[in-house]
């Protein structure tokens, strides 16, 4: 069992849960939280916030009966986590360009501590959060409240673009990034889906992504595909 550290509450249905532990994991990578018994059958896919010596940290949305347990908890309580799960992002150098759409910015932190010097790109629908952290981690930031922040973002201008958000940002990121190279860039694009996910270890295949090669899992496959590789549906 995991110890809660703090569970703050950010803007509307957004909290940042720190949980102290010896805990790791690579960019893009999730864990599975749990802190419940029998019913809800399944846990919750986090991606990591961040991780540090005291412990590690997820930045999460309200949206079911899962995350509306977890929002309930407070300094002292305890949880169960499984993980590190999933392929996330690579170790690239040269220019890099971080995009994150609401709580999509959540595996960007990890992210941008773990690259310095990067450009952060954060649009929000209706209330900004967590922004003056990443602030000190970036070499230049952008804040987009209720516009797109896809339309700040030159993929030409970078070697690598990290991109986590809803699934319309996501399939405009992938058409943004064909432009681009029809243009000449050789930006690298990568998307972390936000699939809904069941075990988290590819057994269900709940989280079937549609690939060029195929049917691929978010959990395991993912959560992070290069742009070119993704179909995306409607």
């Amino acid at each position: 069992m995991a110890t809660v550290i703090s569970n703050e509450r950010l803007a509307d249905g957004v909290y940042h849960l720190r949980i102290e532990g010896n805990y790791g994991g690579e960019m893009g990578q999730f864990y599975m939280l749990r802190a419940w018994g029998a019913y809800p059958l399944l846990s919750r896919p986090l991606s990591i916030h961040q991780v540090n010596d005291n412990g590690i940290e997820f930045l999460y949305h309200v949206v079911g009966e899962g995350t509306e347990i977890l929002a309930k908890l407070g300094s002292g309580d305890t949880l169960t986590l499984e993980g590190p799960f999933g392929t996330g992002f690579p170790q690239v150098e040269g220019r890099i360009a971080l995009v994150g759409g609401g709580i999509g910015i959540a595996p960007l932190y990890h992210c941008a501590s773990e690259l310095p010097g990067c450009d952060i790109y954060l649009g929000f629908s209706r209330e900004a959060f967590r922004t003056e952290a990443f602030r000190q981690l970036g070499a230049e930031l952008t804040v987009d409240v209720g516009g797109l922040i896809l339309d700040s973002v030159d993929f030409a201008q970078y070697d690598h673009v990290f991109v986590c958000g809803p699934h319309p940002m996501l399939k405009a990121a992938q058409l943004k990034a064909i432009a681009a190279e029809t243009a000449g860039s050789t930006a690298q694009v990568y998307l972390s889906l936000e699939n809904r996910m069941a075990c988290g270890i590819g057994a269900c295949l709940v989280c079937s992504v549609s690939c060029h090669d195929g049917q691929r899992k978010a959990c395991t496959d993912g959560p992070v595909f290069l742009s070119q590789e993704v179909i995306f549906h409607g």
